[in-house]
């Protein structure tokens, strides 16, 4: 194995380089076809951590994956009044513009934006006011489980609490609804290396739900 780099910019540089010689030199047809513009069939919304790469735990090549990523994965409810909405402004890009078939939160174990919020809060400027969004998942979580069971059980309803706020949007209930679009919640477990499926929207679960 080729020695790395002690400086982690200088890594980055030399992992650039690798990327090109894979990419441009032994597979140059896949940027010559991306280069025209990208379709990719799934979007994801991520957490910003960096241990949870979407691109890299799906193995996804280049274009396959429109990734949103933000603090703990989370989708705000459609608040067209607001200032600022990167989160949304993405979604709608991927979902309006790039027409994805299937839109995923990915959720994970050990979420520094979840802990933040189950544990009262980090004193930071942002980051609290950010996790308040998924204080209805904490709502859900019995009282009496351990720190660890209650910090696991409130990242995976955070999921369910994004994929209702998915629903907020009127664009993305009619995709829904006719069959253009899937809403799918997972969740990545990091230590035991597993990828858990939460939930599952589709044409016919939607018909359900609003019956």
């Amino acid at each position: 194995m080729t020695d790395q780099p002690d400086d982690p910019i200088d890594r980055l540089l030399a992992g650039f380089e690798r990327f090109r010689d894979r990419y441009f030199k032994v597979e140059p047809q896949v940027y010559e076809q991306l280069a025209t513009g990208q379709a990719p069939k799934v979007a994801v919304v991520a957490c910003c951590d960096s241990r949870v790469d979407p691109a890299i735990v799906t193995d996804c090549a280049p274009g396959e994956l429109f990734t949103i990523r933000n603090v703990a994965n989370l989708v705000p409810p459609c608040e067209p009044e607001g200032t600022y909405h990167g989160t949304s402004a993405a979604i709608e890009f991927a979902v309006r513009c790039l027409e994805v078939e299937h839109l995923v939160v990915l959720g994970h174990a050990q979420c520094g934006g979840i802990k933040a919020l189950v544990d009262g809060g980090v004193d930071g400027e942002f980051i609290d006011h950010w996790v308040e969004l998924a204080r209805p998942a904490l709502m859900r979580v019995p009282p009496d489980l351990s720190p660890d069971e209650r910090l696991r059980a409130c990242e995976q309803a955070a999921v369910e609490v994004s994929l209702q706020n998915l629903l907020t949007f009127p664009w993305i209930r009619e995709r829904v609804a006719d069959g253009r679009l899937q809403l799918h919640g997972w969740y990545f477990d990091l230590a035991a290396g597993e990828l858990k499926r939460l939930a599952k929207l589709t044409q016919d679960e939607d018909d359900e739900d609003k019956g």
